[in-house]
């Protein structure tokens, strides 16, 4: 019974493709979290853990049910959260990408920051405004802000610059309404390149700011 419902989960959480709901966007993922996959997820996440814990049978349909209300939960909050967000940052340069229940928020630094600076240029506050009002619409989420700078300079003047940035991010959404203990702002230097340092085009890529929107599962399960 056991290896029957983890093979099970397995076929749910395989790659797949689905359309979101919320945004029309075709997507690949490792986990499927929106709609019918959620719940297929879910349910089979909570059939193993009712097997798992001895409880067989009616124990695993009871968890089945509790993971597909979660995995629907979740994924359906996320797809509501990326469309707002895709609504109110068309045409601000940022992107607004997806991984698996995670929203991520890419901001190059020429629309952030002057070179070598860690103010936030003014004409960015709009943008930010407009991430922090849905942030503060969607709770049920913890914020994590990572500066990232290019291989020019000193290693050590780019770990600070980058921590610097990530955290005049993270306060000017704090200071827009966002709970500061969802928080949290990490400087990577230049140790998390994107594109190719040798190029100037892929240097100004792997200048940016991201912001990871993930959630908290506790939140889904009360």
């Amino acid at each position: 019974m056991r290896k029957a419902l983890i093979l099970a989960a397995a076929a749910a959480l395989v790659v797949g493709c689905t359309t979101n709901p919320y945004t029309g966007e075709e997507r690949a993922s490792r986990t499927v979290t929106s709609g019918a996959g959620g719940a297929a997820a879910g349910a089979a996440a909570g059939a193993i853990a009712g097997a798992i814990a001895g409880r067989p049978g009616r124990g695993a349909a009871i968890g089945a049910a509790a993971g597909a209300a979660i995995g629907v939960g979740i994924g359906v909050y996320q797809d509501r959260q990326q469309a707002k967000l895709r609504e109110r940052l068309v045409n601000s340069g940022v992107q607004v990408q997806r991984d698996g229940d995670n929203l991520i928020l890419l901001m190059p630094s020429d629309i952030t920051f002057d070179v070598n600076r860690a103010d936030i240029k003014s004409p960015f506050y709009d943008t930010l405004n407009s991430v922090a009002i849905v942030l503060n619409e969607f709770k049920k989420t913890t914020i994590s802000v990572y500066g990232h700078a290019d291989s020019t300079g000193p290693e050590d003047y780019n770990m600070e610059l980058s921590q610097r940035r990530a955290l005049s991010v993270s306060n000017y959404l704090a200071a827009q309404g966002v709970v500061p203990g969802r928080l949290q702002a990490i400087g990577y230097g230049e140790s998390r390149p994107i594109a190719d340092n040798a190029t100037e085009n892929g240097r100004a890529a792997n200048r940016r700011v991201e912001i990871v929107i993930n959630p908290i599962d506790d939140e889904f399960s009360s």
